[in-house]
């Protein structure tokens, strides 16, 4: 039973003769390559439309950067691509992945991320009281280093609802967020088929 968490209550060395394992961050001069992404087969199937994928691109859009649940970790960052998806209709996505320095820098910003999106719901709140955002946790995907996944809907006084399904993912030094996004609520959220997503984002980053 997925966890309610309501507004208000509430981140090369290769040597010869060395047996020392995997490299643990790029030299400084190396240019970083940018990881697998998803592919618009990969998305949630859409009863009346098809996925249509853009380009991968480096950076992190505008949109990412001003968002209240993932700007702060993600925004204005290095070795940094996204990958946008959309439909006909009402329903996007988009994935947006990082290259960290380090495993530490990866699992520090693999907790700001999942610690940000916790306390998203406050924080729409806050910047328009008209606003009512409601986060449903989804628990953990046993992928890679791992992944979590959420649900975050928001109502407005007038009466316009949205769903995001938000995830994050982990492999090495590598972090990925996929974003989804349509008008609704949670029994609009196809939760079932967008882990099988989040599960096939991580695996790509190889």
């Amino acid at each position: 039973m997925p966890k309610r968490i309501r507004a208000g209550t509430l981140t090369v060395l290769a040597v010869t003769g060395l047996t020392l394992g995997a490299v643990l961050a790029a030299p400084a001069n190396a240019a970083t390559k940018a990881p697998g992404f998803l592919s618009a087969g990969d998305l949630p199937p859409h009863p009346t439309s098809a996925w249509t994928a853009g380009s991968v691109t480096e950076g992190v859009p505008q949109e990412v950067e001003q968002d209240r649940c993932l700007g702060m970790a993600l925004g204005g960052g290095q070795d940094s691509w996204y990958r946008d998806f959309r439909t006909d209709l009402d329903t996007s996505a988009r994935q947006v992945t990082v290259v960290l320095p380090d495993i530490r820098s990866a699992q520090g910003r693999f907790s700001r991320l999942n610690q940000d999106i916790q306390s998203c719901p406050a924080w729409i709140e806050q910047a328009d009281p008209d606003i009512e955002a409601t986060l449903k946790d989804y628990g953990k995907l046993p992928v890679e280093e791992g992944a979590h996944l959420y649900g975050l809907h928001t109502e407005t006084s007038w009466g316009a609802t949205d769903i995001r399904l938000l995830s994050v993912g982990r492999d090495g030094r590598t972090v990925t967020v996929v974003d989804w996004g349509q008008l609704g609520d949670f029994d609009d959220a196809p939760v079932r088929a967008f882990k099988k997503t989040t599960t096939q984002a991580v695996n790509n980053l190889h």
